[in-house]
């Protein structure tokens, strides 16, 4: 079983829609993460950058699940803002790694939280700090520290630490994401 099965699996609502943006710089790993949700039946070996989006549907226990893979490059990024107003989670995906990026990942970031469909919403945002399997990524608390997660008090946030590849800490991640929307579904009904 997916990732994604398992996170409708465990929301375990009615006939909801859950919408789930798939954000971060090109290259950050956002599509192998993706992959890594899906049925093994529906998983591709060869990864290839996404250009402008891709949708993912999965359908289990009453739960039409979305989740919408976002270009990480700088001419396709203005397209994220489209996609805010109706998602119920953010999955924003950080290439350890890359840490002369990082301040365009921190301007990102700023500009997400800023803007009018997020910053009124109380959306649970969960990061993963990818490719920490390659020799000069920075740990999970070191990029939190970077993005000043911590000055995000409005929004629950979870950082988990994560190799795409293999699948390491998308599972943690994917708990606590399933936790939140719960939570936020409940709320809403």
């Amino acid at each position: 079983m997916g990732l994604f099965q398992k996170l409708v699996s465990f929301l375990g609502v009615g006939r909801k829609e859950v919408n789930v943006l798939v954000v971060g710089l090109n290259n950050s790993g956002k599509s192998t993460v993706v992959n890594n949700f899906k049925s093994d039946d529906d998983k591709v070996t060869d990864i290839v950058p996404t250009v402008g989006f891709s949708v993912e549907r999965f359908q289990k226990q009453n739960l039409a699940f979305t989740a919408f893979d976002m270009s990480g490059h700088g001419r396709y990024r203005d397209l994220w803002e489209h996609y805010y107003k109706d998602c119920h989670g953010i999955i924003f995906v950080i290439d350890s790694s890359d840490r002369l990026r990082l301040v365009v990942v921190k301007e990102e970031l700023d500009l997400l939280l800023q803007h009018p469909d997020i910053c009124q919403k109380k959306i649970p945002i969960l990061f993963f700090a990818n490719k920490m399997d390659c020799k000069e990524a920075l740990s999970s608390v070191k990029i939190a520290a970077a993005l000043g997660l911590d000055k995000i008090m409005d929004k629950p946030w979870h950082i988990s630490a994560s190799n795409a590849l293999t699948g390491e800490g998308l599972q943690e991640g994917v708990e606590w994401l399933t936790q939140q929307i719960r939570e936020l579904l409940s709320v809403k009904n």
